[in-house]
């Protein structure tokens, strides 16, 4: 038996492992992208290791032991996390260096002012490619992203941040519903209800000194980029965050409420993580995107 302070044979486990799942010698084989003999000599070492059979050969199968299959129990699902988080940790390839991925939280952001603008910064940066995937569940350094945009989730991870808005409400409807109107519109108007920000409507009332029981509650909607179709073409109203709704305002297929704008108290920040395997282009891609918060803060104010 080899001593306790020995390295520990973990490609021998990994072929034992395999052998356990296939059934076969024959079959783990060709699974590792190996010989036969290869895997013989693996299971060989780990029986020396261990000091115990862990295959009994049965014909062409190769059936586990008692303590084969009590040690296969214990390592193979330790075995599998270990290779899927280091799959899922590795640094892109060569091949991928012109790439990053944007991840957010904010989908009716990226949707409407990010993504539309992607090509702008692509071009800036040289071909860069930008992937962008949306979630709104915390971050991990498990996680494949070289940049998260956000204004609820923070990063457990060394990173470098910066603030990109702060985030400012408006309310908008259709010219041909608001043309003219006070704010007193909205007392005899619906106002959309947006689920995934249930912070919005309340924030806006309390700075415009009105109360829940001052405004017509209307449809609800999980999420802004949903109510945009709907506040353009129907008879409602939506308070939203301005910079997601400016171009739609500047194209004229909105108008905001004279008097409604509002500072919600919530702010949107961009983080490159140490981590990136680009770390120079996340950061740029950090300071492009404060950039063009900045001229749509400026564009609103015009």
């Amino acid at each position: 038996m080899a001593a306790q302070d020995d390295e520990v044979p973990l490609n021998a486990i990994r072929a034992f492992v395999t052998v356990a799942r296939e059934g076969s010698v024959t079959r783990a084989a060709s699974s590792l992208g190996t010989t036969q003999s290869s895997v013989s000599r693996y299971l060989s070492v780990l029986r020396d290791y261990l000091g115990a059979d862990l295959i009994a050969r049965r014909g062409r199968r190769s059936d586990l032991t008692e303590f084969g299959r009590l040690f296969a129990n214990a390592v193979s699902e330790p075995l599998e996390t270990v290779g899927f988080t280091a799959k899922r940790m590795r640094r892109r390839a060569a091949a991928s260096t012109n790439r990053i991925v944007v991840r957010t939280s904010l989908s009716t952001f990226a949707s409407s002012l990010l993504i539309p603008n992607l090509q702008a910064f692509s071009a800036e940066a040289g071909g860069v490619i930008v992937d962008v995937i949306s979630s709104l569940s915390l971050p991990s350094s498990s996680d494949d992203f070289d940049i998260l945009i956000t204004r609820d989730l923070s990063v457990i991870e060394p990173a470098d941040s910066w603030e990109i808005y702060n985030e400012e409400l408006v309310c908008v409807g259709p010219p041909n519903l608001v043309a003219g109107r006070e704010l007193s519109i909205v007392r005899s108007i619906p106002i959309l209800n947006i689920t995934s920000r249930p912070d919005i409507l309340p924030t806006w009332l309390r700075a415009m000194n009105l109360s829940s029981n001052d405004i017509r509650a209307g449809a609800r909607y999980d999420h802004n980029y949903l109510a945009l179709p709907a506040v353009m073409t129907g008879k409602c109203l939506l308070v939203a965050p301005e910079i997601i709704v400016s171009d739609l305002v500047r194209g004229g297929a909105l108008q905001i409420i004279p008097g409604s704008r509002a500072p919600s108290g919530m702010q949107y920040r961009a983080f490159a993580v140490d981590r990136s395997e680009h770390p120079e282009i996340a950061r740029s891609f950090c300071r492009w995107v404060a950039r063009l918060c900045k001229r749509a803060t400026l564009a609103q104010a015009t």
